[in-house]
């Protein structure tokens, strides 16, 4: 089983992901790791990234998601894959489990004006919010509930 978590900055991937994988006893990988210096650099600098930018970088997960698939091992992932478009760069063959973290803009800010450490700008989060495109064929969460909450109903729908 291969999962796809995904959801704007703030959403709680990383710890969604991270909690859920440790459930299933299976790795994680956060897309952040993908993401070019150059990447980096410009959301740091409160520059949205283009599709342009995004693209090299959603190969590379994608890629990452078909070698799992092929090793035929279990794996979460997390990724914004804020557009359908890019959803089908990252899973053209339908293979992941969908699970987006939907919030409302006021908690994503909240959490965003909280992190400490990380090179995404919080003044970011409104293009983000403008380019998402909600996917029709995810389990939706909403990241109001405590995280354990979260991973328990994901657990109960995944069937684990």
């Amino acid at each position: 089983m291969i999962i796809l978590v995904m959801g704007v900055s703030g959403s709680g991937k990383t710890s969604v992901g991270q909690t859920l994988a440790a459930r299933l006893q299976c790795p994680f990988t956060d897309a952040d790791s993908f993401h070019s210096e150059a990447n980096r650099a410009k959301m740091a600098a409160g520059i949205p990234l283009t599709d342009a930018d995004r693209l090299p970088w959603l190969r590379a997960i994608g890629d990452a998601i078909r070698n799992v698939s092929i090793r035929g091992t279990s794996h979460v992932f997390a990724c914004s894959a804020l557009k359908a478009d890019y959803r089908r760069i990252l899973d053209p063959r339908g293979e992941c489990k969908l699970v987006y973290l939907r919030g409302t803009p006021e908690l994503l800010a909240e959490r965003l004006a909280g992190r400490q450490g990380h090179f995404f700008n919080p003044a970011l989060l409104q293009s983000q919010l403008d380019t998402l495109e909600e996917p029709q064929d995810a389990a939706i969460v909403d990241i109001a509930l405590p995280l354990q909450s979260i991973v328990d109903s994901l657990m109960a729908s995944l069937g684990g």
